[in-house]
């Protein structure tokens, strides 16, 4: 207890001249937020990188080998932690900044906003980081220095990050609102037991609606869930691109930017195949072609009939919505037409555009039952006032026999 106190009593001194020093601290990284703590970033850490599912920084905090407390700063970017590993004589973690968690083998996972205090008993197994949509950044602190040795383990897989880190939806639902974050759950998995989609439609719509949503926590749990069915990056990009048409590149940003962190961390090299297959002088063409492919002759019709001060709109949507994005590779047209269908309900206050897409679905070779699969399945992501105004105008488009 009297080497616990010493610690601590050495922590709370590096603290105060840390936070007397604060603005000569230079945070190197442009990329770590630079209010995520008041210490420093330090290095990349090379030297274990093997041992962190993503990109990790170190900051070393004291020096002076008398007093026998090593201690450094430890930031994570969102998504990366440390394998599983132990220490035999102990350590000390203190959360500084952002979202985190830590676990011990065989326990729960806690948890950790700035302040948190986590004591690690010798050789017991754990691993320790930031959550899915956070940054994180802790004090550690070695304890036992004379005697105290690392054995790294293996890493932790995304199933298990997944499972550790699921109560951060909501900020953790699971600990503050456990009755909401019971019923949400129940609610979401009896949805699946409606129609008959396959998993990775399921989580397809379910991509494209969060995006529309702008519900960024959940997209990030639903994309590991789908890069581990088995949905390829290629498929996730162009949902992302496909979303860019119907809800504009400002609310799809961050989304590319969450996506970008996840498949680097799975080790994806970036950028992807290039998926286009039109030129500057074919995007109008071929566009127009598509569009006549799934809507019909009426969309000569719509060309013609504009006022002369609005055609160039209708130019935009043969060229750019569909000549730009939709005949891209990656997906068929089956499934963007039911990804368009996903965005356009969950954007709510788009039902002419719904009932169109209803129509569009129907000629590409959804039918209503899988229409009604999709809304039902989306309805926990998007509530009762979206989903009865998709099946109204789903009834309308395709009356019930």
């Amino acid at each position: 207890m009297r080497r616990l106190f010493f610690i601590f009593v050495t922590v709370i001194g590096v603290l105060q001249i840390l936070m007397q020093s604060i603005n000569a601290q230079n945070m190197k990284k442009e990329e770590v937020p630079q209010n995520l703590s008041a210490f420093p970033v330090g290095k990349e850490n090379a030297g274990f990188e093997q041992y962190f599912t993503g990109k990790s920084w170190l900051a070393p905090l004291t020096g002076n080998k008398d007093l026998n407390v090593p201690m450094f700063n430890v930031t994570f970017e969102p998504g990366c932690r440390n394998n599983w590993h132990s220490h035999t004589g102990g350590q000390i973690l203190i959360a500084v900044g952002g979202v985190g968690y830590y676990q011990e083998r065989g326990k729960a996972a806690r948890r950790l906003l700035s302040g948190d205090v986590v004591e690690i008993a010798p050789d017991v197994e754990h691993w320790h980081g930031a959550a899915p949509d956070s940054w994180f950044s802790h004090l550690a602190i070695e304890c036992n220095p004379q005697t105290n040795k690392n054995t790294w383990l293996e890493r932790v897989d995304d199933e298990q990050y997944a499972e550790a880190t699921k109560d951060n939806r909501g900020g953790g639902l699971s600990d503050t609102d456990p009755e909401l974050d019971a019923i949400w759950g129940h609610f979401a998995k009896e949805v699946q037991e409606y129609g008959d989609l396959n998993t990775k439609t399921r989580l397809m719509v379910t991509l494209a609606s969060n995006i529309a949503s702008q519900a960024r926590t959940e997209y990030r749990m639903m994309l590991e869930s789908a890069l581990n069915a088995g949905i390829t990056p290629i498929e996730i990009k162009e949902i992302l691109y496909q979303a860019v048409a119907y809800v504009g590149m400002a609310k799809v940003m961050d989304f590319i930017g969450i996506t970008n962190e996840v498949l680097l961390a799975r080790g994806v090299r970036l950028p992807l195949e290039g998926q286009s297959v039109v030129s500057s002088e074919t995007r109008f063409d071929k566009g127009l072609g598509l569009q006549k492919s799934i809507f019909g002759e009426r969309i000569d019709q719509m060309h013609k009939s504009a006022p002369e001060n609005q055609k160039h709109i209708q130019r935009y949507l043969s060229a750019n919505c569909f000549g730009d994005y939709q005949t891209r590779n990656g997906l068929d047209v089956k499934m963007r037409e039911l990804l368009t269908f996903s965005i356009l309900v969950s954007l709510g206050g788009c039902e002419s555009q719904v009932k169109g897409h209803i129509q569009g679905n129907v000629n590409a070779g959804n039918d209503k039952d899988t229409l009604l699969a999709v809304v039902t399945h989306l309805l926990p992501y998007i509530g009762y006032p979206r989903t009865l105004n998709a099946i109204a105008c789903l009834n309308e488009v395709i009356p019930e026999k």
